[in-house]
């Protein structure tokens, strides 16, 4: 039985002003980044691209013969479907992981997978809420959040690879595979997650994690 990670890399960067996953990152791209540290803890990868790469003449190049790539969807539910289709049968684990997140450390990935193999259905890292919460409609805040209990998500997340393709089978949209999981009754678990695991959002986040690369 094997871990597969399927690393979600279709998006336009609509809010970078470009695709994010192929800006430069301290001599290598933001997608290469997160494939690689993907090569390095787990036995597969599958690539979700814009449907571009993936037909067009420039294709982007897997680093090593066990990455596929696949053509990914119009929303991220969809590329990740697209992405577990070339998911091996023999996968025991499958982990998502959002390419613009380049700095997910090896010990991030194995504290997922680790927690899935100890009994849960899906593990997910997260961060405790620091700031004050308010709900806002039309610019007025209608209400203040209690914080306790609240934590931020980032990827990578693992799955047992049979829970998430069947959350899967209903199409649902989520921003994350682990509301699939949730909604079907699966049980989820957090664990720490890396303040320096940074989404990949506008260029300003690009500065901050070359900075982070540079730091001792």
């Amino acid at each position: 039985m094997s871990v597969w990670t399927i690393v979600v890399a279709g998006g336009g960067g609509t809010r970078f002003g470009g695709a994010k996953q192929f800006a430069s990152l301290a001599g290598a791209s933001v997608l290469d980044r997160s494939v690689a540290t993907a090569l390095r803890c787990t036995d597969h990868v599958v690539v979700a691209l814009p449907v571009e790469l993936i037909d067009g003449a420039k294709p982007w190049k897997p680093p090593a013969a066990s990455v596929v790539t696949v053509a990914g969807g119009a929303t991220r539910s969809e590329s990740v479907r697209a992405g577990l289709a070339a998911v091996g049968d023999d996968a025991e684990i499958v982990v998502v992981h959002d390419a613009a997140r380049p700095l997910a450390s090896p010990l991030l990935y194995a504290a997922v997978i680790d927690a899935v193999r100890s009994g849960a259905d899906a593990a997910v890292p997260g961060l405790a809420v620091s700031d004050t919460v308010k709900r806002v409609e039309h610019d007025v805040v209608v209400a203040t959040v209690p914080r306790d209990g609240l934590v931020t998500v980032q990827t990578p997340q693992a799955f047992r690879a049979a829970v998430l393709r069947s959350a899967h089978d209903s199409d649902g949209d989520e921003t994350d595979d682990a509301a699939l999981v949730e909604q079907a009754g699966g049980k989820v678990v957090v664990v720490a997650g890396e303040t320096r695991n940074l989404k990949i959002t506008v260029p300003g986040d690009l500065e901050m994690a070359a900075m982070l690369l540079e730091a001792p």
